[in-house]
């Protein structure tokens, strides 16, 4: 799991504290990944921008954009199309292939 720096509001910050004394969230980052999980579950637009951003930038494989934007390798390669982005074939290095075969195995 990677470590990210944000700066946040006062006020939320308050709220975010207010919610993990509260026992909703059981720490800061829990509550931020609730937040983050919620937000691209309710705004699949934003998710599938998400993943055409990374995949065009070279930075993950179709695979791995597909999973991300919650679609099967068919639908995202459309999407990849429309977008205009040049799909790439083949694995980059063997990290890429790893996770090419554990998507691969995820499919219904």
């Amino acid at each position: 799991m990677s470590r990210t720096t944000a700066t946040i509001p006062d006020d939320l910050t308050d709220l975010m504290e207010g919610a993990v004394k509260a026992g909703i969230f059981e720490n800061k980052s829990d509550a931020i990944r609730h937040v983050l999980r919620e937000y691209f579950e309710e705004n699949q637009n934003a998710r599938i921008a998400a993943a055409v951003s990374l995949y065009d930038d070279g930075n993950i494989t179709m695979g791995t954009a597909a999973r991300l934007a919650d679609v099967n390798r068919f639908e995202m390669r459309e999407i990849l199309r429309e977008e205009g982005i040049e799909l790439r074939f083949g694995p980059k290095n063997m990290a890429a292939a790893k996770d090419e075969i554990d998507v691969a195995r995820d499919l219904e």
